[in-house]
């Protein structure tokens, strides 16, 4: 007898990681994405229901309010979605007896340590985007044994805006560019989070017990990270080294027109953490994940755009 494809249930298909995360999963999953607009969730109820119309074995959630600064200004919209969400997600799953994936964010940390941070490391939200994730993550842990909380950081790719495509759109326009020198994390292209998620998902799928045993015993929190760190300034740098000739050409000056600038420099109403690496250990340990270096994925993220016909696309 055929077994019929174990159904995942995917939020944020129209995100950066979500986008990803669907080309993946159609080819293993019977996948149900709701389309943007679909699903309003930021409404409790309508989230419960759509989960339990669906009845899947496991539920991605891969949405998010990403916008930190504006987050400062609608602390409600951020906590809807950041936390509010995740716990109608983890509710809903308990009722159907699902398994969840959930990530969050480096910004639940304070930035003060020297080191990578571990999962056991105090968290410290400097801020209310930050606070949101962190409520999300701890309701999702309380309300639901299944579960994973996936910390990641920096996320780029060649859709939506992110530091990436921003630098790339000022190397085409600017003569000179100033990017933040001291703040340092790992910048992560969302494709490699998307295959490392769905390794995690292979895994469950295999397992005798089904998914929602393999996540009930592998449950906790786990950073997610590429190998490495550097600064804005100097995920910037790489970016212009790496980006191949189709889309170097572009660039109002080809040689060096980048110029390191503080955070005091460019005040926000957001504090960011200076310090935000996550330690990949446990993941790696646990799931067998040995993440490739950062400069590594960007490198095939831009040899991946430059390929395309019509180039990397904003918004």
């Amino acid at each position: 007898m055929i077994q019929a494809p174990i159904k995942v249930f995917l939020t944020g298909a129209a995100g950066q990681i979500g986008h990803d995360l669907a080309a993946l999963l159609r080819a293993r999953f019977d996948l149900i994405a709701p389309a943007r607009g679909a699903l309003d969730l930021a409404d409790p109820r309508r989230v419960r229901a759509a989960v339990r119309a669906a009845r899947p074995a496991l539920i991605v959630n891969a949405a998010a309010y990403t916008r930190v600064d504006d987050a400062e200004r609608e602390p409600e919209a951020a906590h809807a979605l950041n936390a509010g969400a995740p716990l109608a997600l983890a509710e809903a799953a308990r009722e159907c007896g699902a398994g969840l994936i959930h990530y969050s964010t480096d910004y639940v940390f304070d930035g003060a340590r020297d080191r990578p941070y571990r999962e056991d490391d105090e968290p410290r939200p400097l801020g209310v985007y930050g606070a949101s994730k962190l409520a999300g993550e701890r309701a999702v842990l309380d309300a639901l044994e299944p579960a994973l909380v996936l910390r990641t950081s920096w996320v780029y790719g060649a859709r939506r805006v992110n530091f990436m495509l921003k630098m790339l759109e000022l190397f085409r326009t600017r003569e000179e560019v100033r990017v933040v020198d001291d703040q340092t994390g790992t910048p992560n292209w969302c494709r490699s989070l998307a295959e490392a998620t769905v390794h995690i998902l292979d895994r469950a799928l295999r397992h005798p017990g089904g998914p929602s045993d393999f996540l009930t015993a592998q449950r906790g929190l786990y950073h997610l990270s590429l190998a490495g760190s550097t600064s804005w300034f100097g995920f910037a740098r790489a970016i212009h080294e790496l980006a191949p000739p189709e889309l170097a050409a572009a660039f109002k000056q080809q040689g060096s027109n980048l110029i390191p600038a503080r955070r005091a420099d460019f005040p926000a109403p957001a504090a960011r953490p200076a310090h935000s690496v996550l330690d990949s250990g446990k993941m790696r340990n646990t799931f067998g994940l040995d993440l490739p270096p950062w400069e590594l994925e960007l490198g095939k993220c831009l040899r991946a755009m430059a390929a395309v016909a019509d180039g990397p696309r904003l918004g």
